[in-house]
């Protein structure tokens, strides 16, 4: 079974965590895409979507499903996304596709929020994936040596631009033993938008696919 396989195995299994008439969260990412496309087979079952990103918005508007502002929605029934690193506590390292600022909003409105990912993310301990940082502008070169005192290594993601206007830093060479204390002190550092650490409000449940189906972590 190939990874991609097993992201849509993961995407399907994730249905079941829909609820009739309620509107939910959608994530950003290729997992999260499978799951957009899964979500189509049963659109008539939800009032609607709130999306993390226009990429996704796009797609679930190509289906025919209905995308909201958050800014009309009260709360979220629940929030469907992928990650790109999860321990075992369900801390998350999100962003790899640059959508994490509207993703951690999104989480934040949501009752439960539940991670989709082939097994592969599945991690002791979180930083070899580069962390993620959405960064003003005007602050990326300040902020970069913050995080090389911190002993991070960061890369500028030269080319990219957020759906905020926002740059994105990389962050290299971290091993990550403390998520929820990092996620706190990076939020501090001025000029940061985000932090790609989803720690503070980790996952509720992690699903992750493999090649011998779909386990699940609470």
């Amino acid at each position: 079974m190939t990874q991609d396989e097993m992201k849509k195995m993961v995407a399907e299994a994730a249905l079941e965590y829909v609820e009739v008439g309620t509107i939910i969260g959608v994530g950003t990412g290729s997992t999260a895409n499978h799951f957009i496309d899964s979500l189509a087979t049963i659109k008539h079952k939800i009032d609607g979507t709130v999306a993390s990103s226009n990429a996704s918005a796009e797609r679930l508007e190509a289906h025919g499903i209905p995308v909201l502002d958050l800014n009309s929605v009260s709360e979220l029934s629940v929030y469907i996304d992928g990650a790109d690193e999860a321990n075992h506590y369900l801390h998350l390292i999100k962003g790899g596709g640059g959508a994490l600022t509207r993703e951690k909003i999104v989480a934040a409105c949501s009752r439960k929020f539940v991670c989709i990912a082939d097994d592969s993310k599945l991690v002791d301990v979180l930083g070899k994936f580069p962390l993620p940082i959405e960064v003003i502008p005007m602050a990326r070169s300040m902020v970069a040596r913050e995080l090389v005192r911190r002993g991070g290594q960061p890369v500028y993601r030269e080319g990219f631009t957020t759906d905020n206007g926002n740059v994105i830093l990389d962050v290299h060479n971290l091993e990550i033993m403390e998520p929820v204390k990092l996620e706190q002190e990076l939020n501090d550092i001025p000029g940061i938008v985000t932090v790609g650490l989803f720690a503070k409000r980790p996952a509720d449940v992690l699903l992750l696919g493999g090649k011998d189906g779909v386990r699940t972590l609470t």
